[in-house]
Formats: structure tokens, sequence, C-alpha cells
């Protein structure tokens, strides 16, 4: 390693965690002179009762809290200016992102159009278009409802476009929360499936990252402790679920979205277009991949796939114990092993090899990916 090389880490934002930490939010929102929160999230946690509850505290308390929820599983650019309009005509002067992957995104791309009004994907990172985030910002805030993105220590949002359904990403450190409530009794009412297929994304987070090709130390040691800690409660957390499995999970979901800011790898663009072009749930296509990614990455890193092996306590202490213990993880939490029990098909693998190799995050793999390598990953996956 050349040490003579300048480098440069950044992590993120203040983080108020632990149970009942929710209840905090009117007086903070009263601390910093805020009165009119755009409250942005999907409209399946619009329906929850502890959603239901924020907002009508926040009313009670002389907020004039507008919700906008009108937002696609995974979403889109028509999403984003939705949200700003509702923003507009709220007069809004705050955007409290609450839920999932789909929900923290949307607020955040709505945060970055606000002050931003030029094609939204003119800001996609990928064509440099990170400069041209110039513009101050509304005051943030994130509540996680799930343990899987961590997109609420982010500082990105994933957002496709409506006709081609390719993902872009919009970037900014200005795009971070002011501060994250981070409240594990939120995700004590999700569905066993959602805790499992979320729990696996913030798994395939974390070990991404640490095999990403990037020089990056800090993140390498948090990515360890966020699959420790997962090691020690997805099981709890899906199947008997208590605070201190729940907590555990918020806590690695947001390490491996710290982490990841080294980079990510082959299991995100096996992932990616399953979600763009089948409409698949995320962290689920990440969790049936993870296997047969993490597989094709063994060979030349051998010395990380012990160190993930030491760290999970394996008795295996190499990369195929890794690989064995991610399908026997994926089948105690009941998440199938095959892309065709998910409802992908022969024909469909062309298309997604294609959406695949076009995808922003295998060039972080520690080895490269073809195209043909993403044809036959899908094939050994179906």
């Amino acid at each position: 390693m050349d040490f003579t090389q300048i480098r440069q880490f950044n992590f993120p934002t203040t983080i108020r965690f632990g149970a009942g930490v929710v209840k905090e939010l009117p007086d903070y929102l009263k601390a910093n002179q805020i009165s009119r929160p755009l409250v942005v999230t999907d409209p399946n946690v619009a329906q929850l009762d502890f959603f239901k509850a924020i907002v009508a505290d926040l009313k009670a308390k002389g907020f004039a809290a507008e919700v906008f929820s009108d937002i696609h599983k995974n979403p889109v650019k028509s999403d984003v200016y939705k949200g700003a309009d509702a923003y507009d005509q709220a007069k809004s002067d705050c955007i409290i992102g609450i839920g999932g992957g789909a929900g923290l995104d949307v607020a955040r791309a709505i945060l970055l159009r606000i002050n931003h009004r030029e094609d939204l994907f003119k800001y996609d990172d990928l064509i440099g278009g990170d400069v041209y985030v110039t513009n101050d910002v509304p005051h943030f805030i994130t509540i996680p409802t799930t343990s899987g993105t961590g997109s609420e220590v982010g500082r990105s949002a994933i957002i496709a476009d409506d006709e081609t359904h390719q993902k872009k990403i919009l970037f900014s450190p200005k795009l971070l929360a002011k501060i994250v409530f981070a409240d594990p009794m939120l995700t004590m009412e999700l569905p066993a499936f959602i805790t499992a297929a979320t729990g696996m994304d913030a798994l395939t987070h974390n070990m991404e990252a640490y095999v990403a090709k990037n020089y990056h130390p800090i993140c390498d040691g948090i990515a360890l402790e966020g699959m420790r800690l997962i090691s020690e409660s997805l099981e709890t957390a899906v199947l008997k679920p208590d605070v201190e499995s729940r907590s555990k999970m918020l806590l690695a979901s947001m390490m491996g979205a710290i982490a990841f800011q080294k980079g990510l790898g082959v299991v995100h663009s096996l992932a990616h277009p399953l979600s763009s072009l089948l409409d698949t749930h995320h962290g689920l296509a990440n969790a049936v991949n993870i296997p047969y990614g993490m597989q094709f990455n063994i060979e030349g890193f051998e010395a990380k796939f012990r160190q993930i092996a030491r760290t999970l306590e394996l008795k295996n202490e190499t990369g195929e114990g890794v690989v064995n213990y991610l399908f026997e993880l994926n089948s105690t939490i009941n998440i199938p092993h095959k892309l065709r029990d998910i409802g992908v098909k022969e024909e469909h693998l062309e298309t997604l090899a294609d959406l695949a190799f076009a995808d922003f995050a295998h060039p972080n793999n520690p080895k490269p990916v073809s195209r043909n390598d993403f044809y036959h990953l899908f094939k050994m996956a179906l």
C-alpha cells in the first residue's frame, strides 16, 4: 500500500438511536424553528399505526405537517417531481423521510429538487452531475422503519427513469440528513418476509463493501462489525423478534450504508435489473443472488473471505464456508435459493445480463465482471 498517496474518508450524520427516540422529533423541530414539514413515505408505511401516530402527534403540537406518499416500490423520476410539487403547494420548510429505501430515496431526491429545478437526471453522479448540486437544500430528517438499505445515513438516492427503467444515482454530501432518529421500535411490526429480505440487504451491503476493491480500512472495520451483528440477530429478528435483535439489525443496517461508500459489487449489479425489469423487492433480489456473487469473488481474495468466515465464527474458514453459510441463512429465514422461485424466467436472462453489465455497482467489485459472467451467474441462480 502506498501511504504517500493522499486519501479522503468521509462519515455521516448525527444519529439519535434507541427505543422510543422518535418521540424527540417535535422538540427537535421546535428547537430548529421548523413548523411546516413535508413527511415523505411510501404508501404502505403511510397506512401503519405508528406512522399515523407520528403525524398526529406533530399536528397536535401545532406543526402543519403534510404527507406525501404517492411513490412506486422502485421509485421513478415522476415520483420526485410530484413530491416537489407537494412541497411547494404546502409551503413546506423541511423534509422528513420516514420508511425504508424507497421512501427515503424519494425524500432525498425531493430534497435535491427543491432548489435544483433542471432535469433531475442532470445531477446523475455517474455522469459527473454532482458538480451541479450547488444550491442549499431544505432541512432534512430521516427516520428508518426497516433494517436494510441504511438510506437514513446516506448521501445518495437511486431513482429510475420512468420509461427505460435505468437507475440513476443522485449524490451530494448536501443530501445527508441533519439528524437521524433511529428507533428500533418502529421495526417491531415488520412482517417476517420484509425483515428477512431487508436484513439480507444489510448483510449484502456489509459483505460487498468489505470485499470491494477500494482501500478504506475504516469502512472495512465497520463492515466486519455489521456482519457480526447480523449473524447474531437476523434469525431471531425474523423468527422471534425482540428489541435486542431489532436494535442490532438497525445498527448493522446503518453500518452497511456507511461502509458501502467504499463501493459495492457484482451482487448489486445482479439485483438492480431484477427490480427495474421485474419489480422485484431489492432486498429479496440481493438475498437470492448473494451466494452466487460471493462464490464468483472467492478466487484471488481468499484472505478476505477467511476474515469474513472468522467474523461469522464459521468452522469452515474459507470462501466456500461463507457461501454455504449464506445458503443456510437464506433457508433458515425462508428466502428461496433460485431466481425461478421469484418470477425470473429463461427468456429474461439476456436482458438481465445487459442491464447488469450496464449497472453502476460492479466497477467496484474486487475482480472485473463481463457481460458473459453476468449471464452465467443469472443462469446458475435460475
